[in-house]
């Protein structure tokens, strides 16, 4: 059986008790997190969120390019969010490449030149919760008022550690 067709008779049970439609559009909360989409992750259990609490933005490392930029001027001009937490994670395969390594990768596996092209890996984890933070910090997009937070999650304890907060 695909996947897919897994996902099917899973939407099937959840819609028979499903009770969540008329959740409001902007988040209760008034936050967005940026986290990374690593599959031993599940933001919404450990940051103790339910449906309609929160936008959250995954993508490789929960790096802040510019595609969660957009997500987040989204969430907070039009969805009145107005705070903002990054968390990134222990044993994160961001920390296993670098950009010359996926570029080889690729290069040989499909025949496509991605030199110049940046993955945002990183290789100190504490250090790139920072630096995710300080490029929030630095936007144009993102007002001074908005609150922002960096923290790491430990995935053998669950626990979230603070970095920063600005």
């Amino acid at each position: 059986m695909a996947r897919f067709d897994e996902f099917k008779e899973a939407n099937e049970r959840y819609t028979a008790s499903f009770d969540k439609g008329d959740t409001p559009m902007p988040p209760a909360r008034k936050v967005a997190v940026v986290t990374c989409m690593d599959a031993r992750l599940h933001p919404e259990t450990f940051l103790g969120l339910e449906v309609g609490d929160a936008h959250v933005i995954r993508n490789a490392g929960g790096r802040v390019s510019e595609d969660a930029i957009r997500s987040l001027v989204i969430s907070e001009r039009l969805l009145g969010t107005e705070e903002i937490v990054v968390i990134h994670h222990t044993d994160c395969g961001m920390l296993t490449f670098s950009n010359e390594d996926l570029t080889a990768k690729i290069k040989e596996d499909l025949g496509v030149d991605t030199t110049g092209r940046d993955f945002l890996p990183f290789s100190d984890l504490e250090q790139s919760v920072r630096d995710d933070v300080e490029i929030l910090r630095n936007s144009d997009l993102i007002p001074d008022d908005i609150t922002i937070s960096g923290a790491i999650y430990d995935v053998q304890t669950g626990e979230l550690r603070e970095v920063v907060r600005s």
